[in-house]
């Protein structure tokens, strides 16, 4: 069906940098709006940014201005440039993919199995 596979995770010291990504394979007829999320031992996933087919981006206010999302439609392919991390966004990292599967006109979220993220010295 749909895989969503993301990579880019590790260890990064506060202040460094770390790119995720996430390409989505399968019978995909469309993708809409892509996007990571983050889970937090003991807290909820929360929504980190998402970006529309067109590149509008919308983030969560705890990463303005220090991550950025892009995307390659062409690749199926979504990014998260994180720069100045916090120990404060040590988290596992899900990227989502709304999408339209071939001879299936109904959109549905399809989620990856998640990258661990690190922040520490």
């Amino acid at each position: 069906q749909v895989q969503l596979v993301e990579s880019g995770g590790g260890l990064v010291q506060p202040g460094g940098s770390l790119r995720l990504s996430c390409v989505a394979s399968g019978s995909i007829f469309s993708i809409n709006s892509m996007g990571w999320y983050r889970q937090a031992p003991g807290k909820q996933r929360e929504l980190v940014a998402h970006i529309s087919t067109g590149g509008g981006a919308h983030y969560a206010d705890s990463v303005k201005g220090r991550f950025t999302i892009s995307r390659d439609n062409a690749k199926n392919t979504v990014y998260l440039q994180m720069n100045t991390p916090k120990p404060e966004d040590t988290a596992v990292y899900y990227c989502t993919a709304d999408l339209n599967l071939v001879l299936n006109p109904t959109p549905n979220r399809y989620w990856g199995q998640g990258t661990q993220v690190t922040v520490s010295s």
